[in-house]
């Protein structure tokens, strides 16, 4: 039962976010390991301890800075068909990708959600077209999927948000390596920060977003020529 003060997110809606979080979507995310990768080539992360400070790192000083502040804005616009709005967040995102192999997966995780969203229903068709015309980002696709839902801004982050950590945990079981139990203890830790990361990332104006993150930036640099690769870039 819900508490008394909460409002009940309706079963259809719940099960649609979960959805739209999973790492099942046929959007490409498994096949970025969002540099990761190249931390394990360069960076020395090679343990489960130091994995798990890689990825909580990158929740609070990316995710929660860039993806998660730009989708808490999108949502609102998208449900008030604020286009020039919208426009202006897939912009920012577009410049701030600060790699090739970013961009492209910013890009092509977009357009996949888009095509998705065209074959199920709920989104605004004008919407969806609209979007197709602006090379959308994942992050405003996202938030165009997510429009519809009745679920607050808050729920919608915090399912993205997961949805990540399940795929950056995912990528560390398979380029660290490590073992199954050990994912599950960083996923543990991820899902405890979660909260946190999303609620600042919802207050962040627009002169506050930032993805000044350079040591990313380079690694993911060196990601695209990598020798031996797992996942895409």
């Amino acid at each position: 039962m819900p508490h008394p003060t909460e409002t009940a997110l309706p079963a259809a809606s719940l099960l649609q976010l979960i959805w739209l979080a999973s790492p099942a979507l046929p959007v490409g995310g498994f096949s970025y390991s969002e540099v990761l990768e190249a931390a394990v080539d360069r960076s020395g992360v090679a343990t489960e301890s130091i994995a798990s400070d890689w990825l909580a790192d990158q929740l609070h000083l990316t995710l929660a800075r860039v993806d998660l502040a730009v989708i808490a804005q999108a949502i609102p616009a998208w449900r008030e068909a604020n286009l020039p709005r919208i426009r202006q967040l897939n912009a920012w995102v577009l410049q701030t990708r600060e790699s090739s192999e970013l961009r492209l997966q910013a890009e092509q995780m977009g357009r996949s959600l888009l095509d998705w969203l065209r074959n199920h229903d709920g989104a605004n068709p004008a919407h969806i077209d609209a979007c197709a015309r602006m090379q959308p980002t994942y992050p405003v696709a996202f938030a165009l999927a997510a429009s519809p839902l009745e679920a607050g801004v808050r729920d919608c982050l915090l399912a993205y948000a997961f949805g990540w950590a399940e795929n950056m945990v995912q990528a560390a079981l398979k380029s660290v390596p490590l073992g199954q139990s050990a994912g599950q203890r960083i996923l543990a830790r991820l899902a405890r920060d979660i909260p946190a990361a999303v609620d600042s990332a919802r207050q962040l104006l627009d002169d506050e977003r930032q993805a000044f993150s350079p040591m990313l930036a380079i690694l993911s640099a060196q990601h695209e020529t990598q020798y031996s690769r797992l996942f895409r870039s």
